[in-house]
């Protein structure tokens, strides 16, 4: 299994872990160990990065400068 703990003092999170809490609670979970609400951060932080490049070379190949929402659909399908 990966070292996450090593990565994640390595690497800024974006997504607040308070947010993966609410997120985790929403599903149904009654308590979040610290570590659950990093890993989660990561791993949809890294589903982001992903929908957020295939968005960007979409608004490129269409002229633009800006994502526009139509891209994001596009990139999540």
């Amino acid at each position: 299994m990966k070292d996450y703990t090593y990565t994640m003092a390595l690497r800024k999170i974006i997504l607040s872990v308070a947010a993966m809490e609410k997120l985790l609670k929403k599903a149904g979970a009654e308590r979040v160990s610290e570590d659950a609400k990093e890993l989660l951060a990561e791993a949809l932080e890294e589903q982001a990065l992903k929908i957020g490049e295939k968005a960007w070379h979409l608004a490129q190949y269409a002229g633009r400068k800006t994502i526009k929402s139509e891209d994001i659909k596009e990139a999540v399908k």
